[in-house]
This record gives C-alpha cells, structure tokens and sequence, in this order.
C-alpha cells in the first residue's frame, strides 16, 4: 500500500474509530449512573438516593457528559488513562450531588468541579510532545534493570517479611493493618515497587515475550499482600493480567474505557441476576461492594465529604505534605484521612480534586490547582512519548487507581509514580519496534 493509500485508510476509519468510542463512553456513563444509584445506600447520611430526583441529576450530568468528547477525539496517553477515571469519578460526584444530605454550597461546588476538570483534562490529554533530548538505556542495559527490579523486589519482600507476614480475611484485614508498623525505608519501598517498578517490570517482560520472568513479577506483587494487607496487593496481579487481555483484544483507548465499563457492568449484572433468584445475594452485595462501591463510588463520594468538611474548616494550604508541615503552622495534628473518620466511612484519603484542591486551596482556587497537576501528569506524557500504548498502559496500570484515592504528591513520592516516569524516560524505544502502537 502506498502512503497516500495508507493516509486515506486512516482517515477514512477516523470516524469509524470515534464512532465506536462514542458508544463505549455512552454505555459507560449510563452503567455508571445506575451503579452509582445502587451504591448510594452504603453512603447513610451522605447520600439518599430518590428516583423523583433522577431526571435533574441527569440535568446536573450533561455538562461533564459534553466534556467526554475530548476522549472521542484525543491520543491515548498515560494523561488520557488518568484522566478518564478522574472524569469517571467527577461525572459520579456530580450524579451524586443531588441526592446530598450534606450542606455547603453546592452550586459554587459543582461549577469549581468542572472548571477543575476542563483545567486537568486540558494539558493531561493535550500535551504529549516528546522530549528532544533522550537518555535511553542500551537493550541489555534495560534487560538488566528488569532483573534488578526483580532481585531487588525479592529482597525488600524477604526484609519485609520479618515485620510482617499472615493472611487474613476482609473482615480482619483493616484491624490488622491498623497495627503494622515498618520503618520509613521499607514502607517507602514497599509502595514504590507494588505501584511502580513490578508493574514495569511486568510490562517490559510481557513485551519482551518473557513470560515466566513476568510471572515472577505478579507472584512478588502477591506476595506484598500478607504483608501490607491491602487490598489492593491482592488484587493488582489479577488487575494487571485483565489489563494485558483487554490490551491484546482491543486498541489503547477502547482498552481505558473498558478497563472500567467492564468490572462496573458486571457488578450491576450481579444485583439484578440476585434480585431474580438466579445467584445468591451473598456473591453479588461481595463483589458490588468492593468494585462499583469501593471502586467506582468511593472517589466521587470523597469530594462530596471534602466539600462538607472544608465549608466549615480551615484550609489546609497543602500542610498535608509532611515537608510543609516544618514550615507552615498546619491546623490540623492528624492525616486528613482521620479526620473523615467522623463520617462513618473509616479513614480514608481522597483524590489531588479533594486534596490538593478543595482541602488546600478551597473551591474558588481548585481549578488552578488542577490545572498544575495536569501539568504534572503531562510530564509524564513526554517523558513516555514513543513507547508503545499497551507498555504505558501496563506499566502504569495501578497508578489510575491510586490516584482516585490519593493526593498527587503522595502518588509521586511514596507510590512511585516519579520513578516511574523516569523509567519511561530511560526506556529504549528501540526494543519495541514491532509492537504496535496504535492508540
């Protein structure tokens, strides 16, 4: 085929490849809206979800619903993988708000959160352009970094081992957590190599046709489990092996999209085939509480909390930072994680819109907020700019997740996700000619 040949056939399937997105993102939104219906009870005092209320928050959803034409028309990128689970989660905060119990102002709210989002979504999609100058490793040079993640990983598990190491249950494992206690060192090191360098490790084994090294990748990632009792160690092997299927059958895109569509549609399957007597109740209320509650509502229903919280407090001004702490007088003596303890949910931390944004600046300057962690995120697209969809998407596959539930800065430093952009940085384009990268 001839380039003028080839120029004709991408064009012409252009609108094929949008129109196809178009539908995914449709079934998305309306899956999401009944799941989120459905988990609105586990939020008692939050949320009271009213079926008279469900044609205003449909009103209340069609600006953010406009918004996801950007990821109709938009490259894929690690900004775009990102920035579809924050617009996951933004479009569930504003179907959420109108069945709030909660006061503050909910209409400064709702116009700060998508003004955030068009803030963030604008350089995390748009910004890709690579980095002129280039530090790449030689093939046996990142050959050799990836059995060095690999030795390294073994070594932290055995010393971490000593602290900790027993299996429990769900119902054990947040009373169990709650007594662990690691040295700075290894606790940093813990959560930069689950979230970053054995999900690197994993992608460029997988690529580099390594299977049973990348074996050894998701079995060290398990491992991490009876000893940090999260569950996101638990599931993060099996996380990645459904990402590296969807990666094999669908385009980069195709594959953000469903890699939340799919768990999301499952989980409101569940409750109507339990609802008719066909599985038991147990299986379904299991698994929608963990994916579409925990997963999917969790983040949205964070800023909701956030909102109350900082109507009525001072702000934080980015205090929740323990370097900033030794220079700014901070108004709070505890992680704000804590501090939503009194909303009957547990302690728990929230996403850079909650935290680097509502709790640090407040809702008047949250956009600005948003819009330099977009820049961040955007660093991250140059510096993968020319590796293949499919490595980006698996090498940082935990990361999206992460960042619904924790501040930007955190997810830099702690969980990795700097080192991981540096490893993207290093990593020699060379190796991946064959491996298509299409997106």
């Amino acid at each position: 085929m001839s380039g003028s040949d080839a120029h004709l056939t991408t064009i012409s399937s252009r609108p094929e490849r949008w129109l196809r997105q178009a539908l995914l993102l449709c079934w998305h939104i309306a899956a999401c809206a009944v799941s989120l219906s459905y988990a609105a009870a586990s939020f008692p005092g939050i949320i009271e979800f009213e079926k008279a209320n469900v044609p205003i928050a449909i009103l209340r959803t069609l600006p953010i619903i406009a918004v996801s034409a950007v990821f109709i028309v938009s490259r894929f990128s690690f900004g775009y993988f990102a920035g579809f689970y924050f617009y996951t989660m933004i479009f569930g905060y504003l179907w959420l708000v109108e069945f709030s119990v909660l006061s503050y102002n909910h209409s400064l709210a709702i116009g700060s959160i998508l003004a955030s989002a068009l803030a963030f979504l604008a350089p995390a999609l748009f910004i890709t352009a690579p980095i002129k100058t280039r530090l790449d490793l030689s093939v046996r040079g990142f050959d050799l970094l990836l059995s060095a993640i690999l030795i390294f990983a073994a070594i932290l598990i055995a010393a971490a081992a000593s602290y900790n190491f027993r299996f429990a249950s769900f119902s054990e494992m947040y009373r169990l957590r709650a007594e662990l206690a690691f040295p700075a060192a290894v606790r940093y090191a813990i959560g930069m190599t689950s979230n970053a360098l054995l999900p690197f490790a994993f992608a460029g084994l997988i690529l580099r046709g390594k299977f049973l090294q990348a074996g050894i990748a998701l079995l060290l990632m398990l491992l991490l489990y009876p000893i940090t009792l999260s569950k996101l160690a638990l599931f993060a092997p099996l996380w990645l092996l459904f990402l590296a299927f969807l990666c094999r059958t669908f385009e980069a895109r195709s594959t953000v999209i469903l890699s939340l569509l799919l768990p999301t549609s499952v989980g409101v399957a569940t409750l109507f085939l339990a609802k008719a007597d066909i599985i038991p109740i147990e299986w379904a209320a299991q698994y929608f509480g963990l994916v579409n509650t925990r997963m999917v509502a969790m983040p949205s229903v964070a800023l909701e909390v956030y909102n109350n919280f900082f109507s009525t407090h001072p702000l934080t001004h980015f205090c929740q930072i323990n370097v900033l702490k030794l220079v700014i007088d901070c108004p709070y003596n505890e992680p704000l994680s804590i501090l939503m303890k009194v909303y009957d949910q547990g302690a728990f931390n929230a996403s850079l819109f909650a935290t680097e944004g509502i709790a640090s600046v407040g809702l008047w300057l949250a956009p600005l907020s948003a819009l330099a962690c977009g820049l961040v995120i955007a660093v991250g697209n140059r510096l993968s700019s020319g590796l293949p969809p499919q490595f980006i998407l698996l090498s940082g596959g935990i990361l999206p997740q992460i960042l619904l539930n924790v501040p930007l800065t955190t997810t830099l430093l702690t969980n990795g996700a700097g080192i991981l952009f540096l490893l993207w940085y290093v990593t020699p384009r060379s190796i991946f000619e064959r491996v298509s990268t299409s997106s």
